[in-house]
């Protein structure tokens, strides 16, 4: 294995690069991109790469699902860390290329919401079709595919673009969480401020077949932060669930829910448990009363007393 290299979802100039460079074991290592979500995790499994970092979640649309879909499927890989990216587009053309010339743009399918607005109001003309990714479309923009393309400013050098506007977003605060992935491992020591991931399938459906599956974590106190359902591919109607749920497989809840969930479900993945972006231990709320650590040892430290016969 490379542990030398991290790939990502590229080419160069994209948000996922960005993302990435914020990370500071990111200086030390060689950067990779790679043509997709399924190609950057694939180089982590054959062991040319280290880690890989890819989107998975977006404030506007949602989970990604190509992210989503390669998690749940093929060899177990585990996420480690997560970063949060403030997102907003910059309109790059090449240089001499005024707004009234824009008749055809690109970008991300993922970016299309998020600048859908915008577009109305601009160039309600303009042809949209998609790219790659982000950084894809400004080189289709280069090569003279495109009049326009929506990407980081940070991608105008690379393909020698120029931002005709910046800072073009339909939705303030705007942001992508990306998931830097390796192979299984023991899971980092908890920070008190952490998100276990997992993939969950039914074992058959019946009504409140996922409602029996949410309980076990809201009977212990664990609070979900992303519930999503990915088709498995085996006909319509057959799901998998992608669940985040708040604080650490040490943890007492979180650890007794999965056991919980591994007893009901034909298949539990774990993704690992990893610190949340962004959030501080003083930020996040004490567990409900009766769910602690210490509540779970009194529980057990009681039966045994009632199987001593000292209750």
């Amino acid at each position: 294995m490379s542990a030398t290299r991290f790939t990502y979802l590229g080419p160069e100039g994209t948000f996922t690069e960005a993302a990435l460079r914020t990370l500071p074991e990111a200086a030390t290592r060689e950067l990779v991109p790679m043509v997709s979500v399924p190609a950057a995790l694939d180089a982590v499994r054959n062991g040319e790469a280290a880690a890989a970092l890819v989107p998975i979640e977006n404030s506007v649309e949602g989970g990604v699902t190509a992210t989503l879909d390669e998690l749940a499927s093929g060899e177990p890989l585990m996420i480690y860390r997560e970063v949060l990216l403030p997102i907003a587009f910059a309109l790059l053309v090449r240089p001499g290329t005024a707004l009234s010339d824009v008749k055809t743009v690109t970008g991300h399918p993922v970016a299309q919401p998020q600048v859908r607005n915008w577009l109305r109001a601009n160039l309600p003309d303009a042809v949209w079709e998609s790219a790659a990714s982000n950084a894809d479309g400004a080189r289709l923009v280069q090569e003279g595919r495109f009049d326009a393309a929506f990407a980081g400013e940070f991608a105008a050098n690379t393909y020698g673009l120029v931002p005709l506007v910046t800072e073009i977003h339909d939705a303030e605060n705007a942001e992508t969480r990306f998931v830097l992935v390796g192979r299984p491992a023991r899971p980092a020591a908890p920070t008190g401020a952490d998100k276990t991931s997992v993939v969950l399938w039914l074992g058959d459906d019946h009504p409140g077949a996922l409602l029996e599956l949410l309980q076990e974590f809201a009977v212990r106190g664990v609070n979900l932060m992303l519930i999503q359902s990915r088709p498995t591919g085996q006909g319509i109607g057959n799901y998998c669930f992608a669940v985040d749920a708040e604080g650490h497989i040490s943890d007492r809840r979180v650890g007794e829910a999965l056991m919980g969930l591994k007893r009901t479900c034909p298949q539990v993945r774990f993704l690992g448990s990893y610190p949340r972006a962004g959030v501080a231990q003083s930020d996040v709320r004490a567990p409900r009363a009766g769910t602690s650590d210490g509540d779970f040892t009194a529980a057990s430290d009681w039966l045994g007393r009632c199987m001593d016969g000292r209750a």
